[in-house]
């Protein structure tokens, strides 16, 4: 075996290692949010910053790191990517303060970004023919089994040590990523790549950071007063601009012609959908199992592993039958099955066990895993072949902004919900306390009263995330036309490269 094999395998195993981490961070979290509330004395709102904070940074810059990694070297910014991450993880660790911790995973989101947006163009320069299907199989794997083990390994970390390591395990594996990155990856670098669409991250990024902004604070601040009325309108303002800015822009960093295929924007309604439902539901789920069920962070990630392993092993069985069923009806009834998943859950009520939940996370395991698994490759195929990185990039952004606007938008309908119910001693505790969830925090006589409002806004929201679902499953079905799979002509894509 020359030194070339070697290496590409080595390749392989630090996008792995790298990945593995990067996405372990957006779920391993979730367990961990009860105690990092308790020791930095969180508010809700902190709470879903946390989230929020991580994707905001891998949505805001996904693709903008991988146009800057085709013009100055892929190795170097992924490499860049796992420092950054890596100095974040410690920073998060050391966090004193909910404002610290938040500033610390945003950064995490850049690194996560940098190292997210060169992994598949680095598997890609190392392997060519069969052993880059292997490749591109060995590393979906890895996303499956971050996504899988993550809610465990955060309770186990959380809960035997402290919330603070599952940051901290983050340090040796970014050491050990760089060291083999800088000794083993080849660099690589596109001379006729576009530059950075400056403008167009600034206007993205700072309208999408305004929208999260009003959501997550509007019920504090009131809905009407200036700080939230002028941070939507500058939202709404930034983003109408990133349009225009990208529909004039010689190299836009995200090509609005990708969704004159109505099948591109399905897939990327997908995205969205998937996230804004399920996984923006798991920071709230999460609340219910360990502050009102009293479940320490282990066990809730144990009973969150009936989801994640129905997921982990669909998927591949989905993968094999996008061979032979049309994509839309995957991906449809995918989402069909989410948000029947979350009907099953809107069950709950204040003398429920966890187990009311159970049947709809193995539906729901069973939706995601039929959506994930075709989804990645459906935005790429119905692309361009040289707008295929722009193409999974775009879809990938789709995800991060489901979740952070999912996991926003639910806070402040859940804090309404609340205090709508509340009644007596209740209604005068502020939503967002009502909102963490932390019953032992009530006197005994109203911890019956606090179970009932909370469960009952808890089975509402369900219901609103169930008919994002729904949406998504319709939509999607209806614009992933199996016309729009077939090859462009020949002329049209001699042509974009010019444009692009």
């Amino acid at each position: 075996m020359t030194d070339q094999d070697k290496n590409k395998w080595w390749t392989l195993g630090a996008v792995c290692v790298a990945t593995f981490m990067l996405l372990l961070d957006i779920t391993i979290v979730n367990v961990a949010l009860p105690d990092i509330a308790k020791d930095l004395h969180s508010s809700f709102s902190d709470l879903q910053w946390v989230v929020d904070a991580y994707s905001l940074g891998l949505a805001a810059l996904l693709l903008s790191a991988g146009s800057l990694a085709d013009r100055i070297g892929r190795r170097k910014v992924f490499a860049g990517g796992i420092v950054v991450f890596t100095v974040a993880s410690l920073l998060c660790a050391l966090s004193g303060t909910p404002f610290v911790l938040d500033l610390a995973r945003a950064l995490q989101g850049v690194g996560g970004a940098a190292m997210f947006a060169t992994s598949l163009a680095l598997i890609a320069g190392a392997f060519s023919g069969r052993e880059r299907g292997t490749a591109f199989g060995i590393w979906g794997a890895t996303i499956g089994g971050a996504v899988a083990i993550g809610p465990l390994i955060g309770g186990a970390l959380t809960q035997g040590i402290g919330w603070e390591a599952i940051f901290l395990i983050n340090l040796p594996i970014g050491i050990l990523a760089l060291f083999v990155t800088f000794t083993r990856v080849a660099e690589s670098r596109d001379e006729d790549a576009p530059p950075t669409d400056v403008p167009g991250v600034v206007a993205f990024s700072g309208g999408l950071f305004l929208l999260i902004f009003a959501l997550v604070r509007g019920n504090a601040e009131g809905w009407g007063s200036p700080l939230i009325v002028g941070f939507l309108i500058g939202a709404a303002v930034l983003l109408v601009g990133f349009v225009v800015i990208e529909a004039r822009s010689r190299y836009p960093m995200l090509d609005l012609n990708l969704f004159r295929k109505p099948a591109f924007g399905g897939a990327s309604i997908a995205a969205f959908a998937l996230s804004a439902s399920m996984f923006a539901m798991f920071l709230y789920l999460t609340l219910y199992i360990q502050n009102v069920l009293g479940y320490k962070p282990f066990d809730a990630g144990l009973r969150f592993l009936p989801l994640s392993l129905v997921s982990f092993f669909v998927a591949p069985i989905a993968g094999r039958l996008s061979e032979r069923v049309p994509v839309r009806w995957l991906i449809g009834t995918g989402l069909l099955l989410v948000a029947a998943a979350l009907i099953s859950m809107s069950a709950v009520d204040a003398n429920s066990a966890w187990t009311v939940l159970l049947p709809g996370f193995l539906i729901a395991g069973a939706g995601v895993g039929l959506v994930n698994a075709p989804l990645g490759s459906t935005a790429i195929q119905v692309a361009p072949p040289q707008k295929a990185g722009m193409a999974s990039g775009i879809n990938s952004t789709f995800r991060q902004v489901g979740i952070a606007t999912g996991i926003a938008a639910y806070g402040a309908l859940f804090q309404h919900l609340l205090a709508t119910k509340a009644t007596g001693p209740l209604a005068r505790v502020p939503a967002e306390v009502l909102a963490s969830g932390q019953v032992k925090l009530f006197p005994p006589a109203a911890q019956g009263q606090f179970r009932d409002i909370f469960t009952a806004s808890l089975g509402e929201l369900f219901v609103v995330a169930a008919i994002v679902a729904l949406a998504g499953a319709v939509l999607s079905a209806a614009l992933l036309r199996p016309r729009d799979f077939a090859p462009a002509p020949a002329a049209p894509q001699a042509a974009e490269p010019a444009a692009a």
